[in-house]
């Protein structure tokens, strides 16, 4: 305890630092009212509450914004969509190829094109939101001025939310964007929490302490998950320039065990949601159909979980493959003089590479999947499906992962004002000087 409050006081101590933390919180304070702040012309009373199947999975990422129909009721999710088709559209077509390797002026012109088509995506989900979400008995004004003046609010929304996570990660401790997720999926854990206390009673204490236990081992798992990294060894020729020499060392390039995050869950959970629908369409005529639909509604049957694991897999290795080149690293690496010990640079260095990205990405997209059908395993055993939603899936992935990159952020500013680090050893797991960059 005492390390601990020898930590906070030197993290306040430094100016800087407890400048940005601050304006982390007045932002995140800022993001979380507006949450409440109901659209114009809306009888809150008189909203459906909480959605279900993937909307439901959105209102958890919003901490509650969406069934709110509040001002921010889209978040920064029309922002990630776009992020994400720019990503894809980078690897798949030459014209953002070449402007993604034109260093900062590219990236520029990215985030341009990404903000642009933010805007597109949310005018376009803004009125698929307040046409099939929102009831007529809950608008209080004309449906036609309503749908064009919440259309408007709600692209502002997006768009103010973009700039408060631009600037919390100028101005705040960093990660803006993610943080912004984080604080929503937060939001829910004390309600879920007491929700599952009051659920069990008093004669279910047992049971719930038993809960908490597997939820702390659960979450250190997904830490390991998160941290886990195969380090290839790199070796520097030395290099003479002017009286100095540089390289000579080893180092290595750390690749994530799942180099992909949480977006394979993302994907598969939006194609998770096709079977039932398209079942549905048959399902007065046909038997098979009707059994069908029921199964894949059903987020605990065997079925959809097997199905969800096997969609994970896939996309896990369909990221990966996109998100990290083999190639470039290889190029990158003979660009900068390095090798791999006893591998010839080049294409047999791009083979190394590729073989060992491939094997361990297939444990890395096993244990992710297995993550991810833990809240549907949590349900069967009597956990309520607010609470469950914590023991893995999406929610849990974005919290280890800004929780672990924020501790980091703040324990480069203790190292760098020769404080000890956030641990006693002296370091976050995760970090290191002698990293390769490529």
């Amino acid at each position: 305890m005492k390390k601990f409050i020898t930590t906070i006081k030197n993290i306040f101590s430094i100016e800087d630092l407890r400048t940005r933390i601050l304006n982390t919180l007045l932002f995140l304070f800022i993001f979380r009212l507006g949450s409440f702040v109901v659209l114009p012309g809306i009888d809150p009373n008189r909203l459906p509450g909480r959605s279900e199947g993937v909307l439901g999975i959105l209102d958890n990422l919003l901490g509650g914004a969406f069934s709110n129909a509040s001002i921010f009721a889209l978040g920064i999710m029309p922002y990630i969509s776009a992020s994400i088709v720019i990503q894809l559209l980078t690897v798949a077509v030459p014209y953002f190829q070449k402007m993604q390797k034109e260093g900062e002026s590219g990236r520029k012109k990215l985030n341009q094109i990404t903000r642009g088509l933010t805007v597109i995506i949310t005018v376009a989900q803004s009125i698929a939101y307040l046409t099939s979400t929102i009831p007529d008995e809950a608008i209080l004004v004309d449906r036609t001025f309503f749908t064009f003046s919440s259309i408007v609010i709600l692209a502002a929304g997006t768009i103010f939310c973009m700039w408060l996570g631009e600037k919390i990660t100028d101005k705040g401790i960093g990660n803006g964007i993610s943080m912004l997720i984080m604080i929503g999926i937060v939001s829910r854990f004390p309600g879920a929490v007491y929700g599952e206390a009051l659920s069990r009673g008093s004669n279910g204490i047992l049971f719930f302490v038993l809960e908490l236990v597997v939820l702390f081992f659960v979450v250190m798992g997904v830490v390991m998950l998160t941290q886990a990294t195969r380090r290839i060894p790199v070796q520097y020729a030395k290099q003479v320039i002017g009286n100095k020499v540089y390289g000579g060392q080893r180092q290595y390039i750390p690749l994530k065990l799942n180099a992909a995050g949480v977006m394979p869950i993302i994907f598969a959970q939006t194609l998770m949601f096709l079977p039932a629908t398209v079942a549905s369409f048959w399902a007065d005529s046909s038997d098979l159909a009707s059994s069908t639909a029921a199964v894949f509604s059903d987020f605990t049957s065997w079925q959809y979980n097997l199905l969800f694991a096997v969609l994970i897999i896939l996309f896990t290795f369909f990221y990966t493959a996109i998100s990290v080149s083999p190639k470039n690293i290889s190029d990158d690496m003979k660009k900068n003089g390095g090798f791999v010990p006893g591998v010839k640079p080049g294409a047999q260095t791009t083979e190394y590479i590729d073989q060992i990205l491939s094997k361990i990405t297939l444990p890395g997209a096993i244990f992710l999947s297995v993550i991810a059908i833990l809240p549907a395993i949590a349900s069967l055993f009597g956990v309520t499906r607010e609470f469950s939603a914590f023991y893995g899936g999406t929610s849990l992935l974005i919290m280890v992962g800004v929780v672990l990159d924020t501790l980091q952020q703040i324990e480069s500013y203790l190292l760098m004002r020769h404080y000890e680090g956030l641990m006693k050893s002296g370091r976050v797991r995760g970090r290191s000087e002698n990293v390769a960059v490529v």
